[in-house]
């Protein structure tokens, strides 16, 4: 495999952070950081995290920052921050807001109401801060780096703690991995391994592939997978949508997840030209590299769904002109 270039460490970033003092300033007071007590302190350390996140092993100049910070879900972001450092307001706002979209979801994803409560509810408690039974530094949201929104975040954390109890009681039974989601949270069985030196390659394999395998499924199936992931919508909402039963949205996205990975896995094990551009020779993938691939993937979180899916402006008609019958 080609090898990387030369990864950017965590003070280059800092670094690059600093220059951007104006750009932080203004990205605070977008935010609604002073609304839920998050101080200017506190958005510019949240703001590093995630941006030593995002670049772990990978190259990063101004500019590339500067795009980045552009990408952040800042009122997420600093709602998570407030919801950390124990503000009563952020939590109660975001129980108000968020409590009933994460039994829905919870419900969904269990296929039982009861069992979905439940779900959600034991979340609650680690978000919180509550999984050792006291409120402190346990609190899910220091992993959340408003990178994709705070609902996508969500619903992922639920998915893996789902899976995360079938495993338990399954005795590890292998279970399909969900494509469209990102795994926010380090697995606590897990030993940490030293960072690869080809990690950012394997990101932009996996990326360059999932574009391209989007790119050739059915437009249907494009459809529904953008209106989920790009768009947020719920089952009944695509259903309403497509003009389908709720159940039916459901297994026809489960069967385009399955289709996708499918695609990619094929595309990262043969290799294929990249309309020209040499300096990302698509060579085949071994079965090790590829599960890198997806792994990182899900770990890094580096997929806008929004940049897949682009809204396409309303078409503008000229004045005078009637459209063709």
């Amino acid at each position: 495999m080609p090898r990387d270039p030369s990864p950017t460490s965590s003070h280059d970033s800092d670094a690059l952070l600093r220059n951007l003092q104006l750009r932080l300033d203004s990205l605070y007071s977008q935010s609604r950081a002073s609304e839920w007590g998050v101080s200017r302190q506190q958005f510019q350390s949240a703001i590093e995290r995630s941006v030593r996140r995002r670049f772990t092993g990978c190259p990063v100049g101004q500019l590339a920052l500067e795009e980045y910070l552009e990408t952040l879900h800042l009122d997420d972001l600093v709602l998570a921050c407030a919801c950390m450092n124990g503000s009563e307001p952020a939590w109660e706002y975001f129980i108000r807001t968020y409590r009933p979209y994460l039994r829905a979801s919870a419900g969904a994803i269990t296929r039982n109401s009861t069992a979905g409560v439940d779900l959600a509810d034991s979340l609650f408690a680690e978000l919180y801060g509550l999984a050792d039974g006291k409120r402190g530094e346990a609190s899910l949201f220091r992993y959340f780096h408003g990178r994709s929104s705070l609902k996508t975040w969500l619903r992922t954390v639920l998915a893996q703690r789902h899976v995360d109890r079938l495993r338990q009681t399954r005795r590890w039974t292998p279970l399909e991995r969900d494509d469209g989601s990102e795994k926010p949270l380090p697995s606590s069985n897990v030993v940490s391994t030293p960072l690869d030196p080809y990690r950012g390659l394997y990101l932009r394999r996996f990326l360059y592939a999932l574009t391209v395998c989007l790119a050739a499924l059915e437009p249907q199936d494009r459809r529904r997978l953008e209106l989920y992931y790009a768009r947020e919508k719920t089952l009944a909402e695509i259903g309403r949508l497509l003009g389908e039963h709720e159940s039916s949205v459901s297994r026809n996205l489960e069967r385009a997840r399955k289709e996708l990975r499918a695609r990619v896995e094929e595309n990262l094990r043969v290799g294929s030209p990249t309309d020209g551009d040499s300096s990302a020779a698509l060579t085949p993938m071994s079965d090790a590299e590829i599960a890198a691939c997806f792994q990182y993937a899900s770990e890094d979180a580096p997929i806008d769904f929004r940049q897949l899916f682009p809204e396409k402006p309303p078409e503008k008609r000229q004045p005078g002109r009637k459209e063709s019958p």
